[in-house]
């Protein structure tokens, strides 16, 4: 026989509120007072490589920024500067800044005169 449980409390947990709207899956926060998005750091070196790529992309050339040691907000906001620097599109995937074009040089000096170590990766 199953024993019901004789109060709320006793449950294992929320199931359902309406009162604070959406929940980040990972620390059951409201979606605009999550903690766990803005200051997870990414792990590695800290140092910021830039290569430049045209395999599995059509043949066009991107040139991607990885390992830049930055939370999710401010790296996307060094995404859209980076961008307006270049004068051109790109996206930000899974912590990789992509940039439209090769622009290694240029973005190389960005990022050194941003303060962040950076080196030319790839051939």
């Amino acid at each position: 026989m199953v024993k019901k449980a004789s109060s709320f409390a006793a449950l294992s947990g929320l199931v359902y509120s309406t009162d604070s709207g959406r929940h980040c899956p990972d620390c059951s926060q409201p979606v605009d007072a999550c903690i766990c998005k803005h200051s997870q750091i990414p792990e590695g070196d800290g140092i910021a490589r830039v290569r430049r790529e045209t395999k599995g992309r059509g043949g066009k050339t991107v040139t991607t920024i990885t390992g830049v040691p930055l939370a999710a907000e401010p790296l996307r906001e060094l995404a859209s500067v980076l961008k307006k620097r270049c004068g051109c599109g790109g996206a930000l995937k899974d912590g990789v800044i992509e940039i439209q074009g090769d622009h290694v040089d240029l973005l190389l000096a960005e990022l050194i005169k941003q303060g962040f170590k950076a080196k030319k990766s790839g051939g």
